[in-house]
């Protein structure tokens, strides 16, 4: 499979087109952001961690019954990829209280939700990524109602599937985001699933164990990551 030209560079990832027009690739850098992308840094292995990370993850959704837009790992920062039609919203399930949904609610960090809190977030750093309703969506013409549905069901679909999965591993997931486009008419999902787009817990010490450990400059990130991967069986190193 040939890379061709870059298509898109993101903060963290860049897509590259191929010589099939259907297959992308999706490159991980080592670039690490935070806060609408005003903190940048570079961590050594992080593009591989996530990499690597991101193909467990989805080969495990698939087995599953989850469409997703991964193909096949290529090498150790790059992933084949179906072309999506993405969709302009992130998909936001929270199984514990943490982060912006303590700061707008007053809500204590920790607690547990059941049901999960299920938030749709309009994907615009220059906005800083604001809550929407399923009627922005239709209204402004980012997804049908259908797709609006679909990812609804697919993403509480997700989180029966992680959420026992990092249960068995002694961790919580407290919370994720998920991304999804179109193929063929379907919604798919899209983006990445790794330590960087949720927030993993140790289940006894409830230690931090995704990306606020950049963002609150508690040290040691790709360590942590690659434990994570350790705990679910990941190879990271």
């Amino acid at each position: 499979m040939q890379m061709g030209e870059e298509l898109y560079s993101g903060k963290a990832k860049s897509v590259f087109s191929t010589d099939d027009p259907e297959l992308y690739i999706l490159h991980f850098r080592d670039d690490t952001s935070a806060f609408d992308g005003e903190r940048v840094e570079q961590l050594s292995d992080k593009g591989k961690v996530n990499n690597i990370f991101n193909a467990f993850i989805m080969e495990k959704l698939a087995k599953k019954g989850i469409p997703t837009h991964f193909v096949k790992r290529l090498s150790d920062t790059d992933s084949l990829v179906k072309k999506l039609d993405m969709i302009p919203v992130e998909c936001v399930v929270r199984n514990y209280a943490a982060g912006s949904l303590c700061r707008r609610y007053g809500i204590e960090e920790g607690i547990s939700i059941d049901p999960p809190t299920f938030e749709f977030f309009l994907k615009n750093d220059a906005l800083h990524d604001p809550i929407i309703n399923d009627s922005h969506i239709i209204s402004f013409g980012w997804a049908k109602a259908e797709h609006i549905e679909a990812m609804k069901t697919l993403t509480i679909k997700v989180n029966s599937i992680l959420k026992k999965l990092f249960l068995e591993a002694d961790m919580l997931l407290v919370d994720y985001k998920l991304e999804f486009g179109l193929s063929n008419g379907e919604i798919t999902l899209g983006d990445e699933f790794s330590p960087d787009g949720c927030r993993i817990w140790d289940k006894s010490t409830r230690n931090k164990m995704d990306k606020d450990r950049f963002r609150q400059n508690l040290g040691n990130v790709i360590e942590t990551y690659k434990e994570v991967g350790r705990r679910l069986g990941i190879d990271l190193d």
